[in-house]
């Protein structure tokens, strides 16, 4: 894996991770789910919501790539 790649799985991994705890702590609170379906739907919540990185070969080198539901369109990182 080159150091790019190793970035984008971080960068993907942490954002994930950081709307998962966030979305279980609000869920817990402030809905009635118990048991199982604490975990379920915060992880399903931070899957749609996570952005989604990439490191691709470009002509230009390899470049890091970030997609969003809240952007419009692909922006370059790095």
């Amino acid at each position: 894996m080159t150091k790019l790649q190793v970035r984008a799985f971080l960068y993907q991994l942490g954002s994930f991770a950081i709307l998962f705890i966030l979305g279980r702590f609000i869920i817990a609170e402030y809905t009635g789910l118990t048991g199982i379906w604490i975990p379920m739907t915060s992880f399903v919540a931070a899957t749609i919501i996570a952005p989604k990185f990439q490191a691709v070969k470009t002509k230009d080198g390899e470049k890091l790539f970030m997609k969003w539901i809240f952007i419009k369109g692909i922006r370059v990182i790095g």
